[in-house]
């Protein structure tokens, strides 16, 4: 039988009675705040590099090239290895591309779109070469140093947007107005 106990610091739990001080109350919300930080973390160390096999190389490079130019084959390989969304290929000295970057600098549409309907992570080129004006412009606003940033071999927003054609108009003209002269420059 439990009695009540006159008193606000008092709790019940399974039929006894917890007397809750500030000193306890600090000492438990303590270990609750760090149960909450520490939950993610530990299951995140399950997850590291060494306990994930790399994509097989061969392959990888394969995919991104395909993403260039070959849809049907890019389909095929990324329903046979989804990871390989995510991939990027080093092809030497800082030049690292996805098969997404690939369709973008080549103007390839089809594949982009059909690269970010799967979920690849794009970037301000392959949104250059798929004339997505306002957010292009709204990201040029923030950081303007980006103008002159290289993409994939070198390729500038400029080559992007020419790449675009009539849909990437409008950025091309822009790029221009912003001093942008060149489609390529050394990375």
């Amino acid at each position: 039988m439990i009695l009540p106990i006159s008193g606000r610091n008092n709790f019940f739990f399974n039929n006894k009675i917890t007397i809750m001080n500030r000193k306890n109350f600090l000492f438990k919300s303590g270990l609750g705040v760090a149960g909450i930080i520490a939950a993610p973390l530990a299951g995140f160390s399950k997850i590291n590099a060494s306990s994930i096999d790399p994509l097989p190389p061969d392959k990888v490079k394969e995919f991104v090239t395909a993403g260039h130019t070959d849809l049907e084959k890019t389909k095929q390989m990324l329903e046979a290895m989804p990871g390989l969304l995510y991939a990027t290929w080093d092809w030497g000295g800082g030049d690292f591309e996805t098969a997404l970057e690939g369709a973008g600098h080549m103007g390839n549409k089809e594949i982009a779109t059909y690269l970010i309907e799967k979920g690849a992570r794009t970037n301000l080129y392959v949104l250059t070469m798929l004339g997505k004006t306002q957010l292009v412009k709204s990201y040029l606003d923030l950081f303007p140093q980006y103008l002159m940033a290289r993409g994939p071999h070198g390729l500038t927003l400029l080559h992007h947007a020419q790449k675009g054609g009539d849909g990437a108009k409008e950025l091309y003209d822009y790029f221009l107005s912003k001093g942008l002269k060149e489609t390529w420059m050394k990375l």
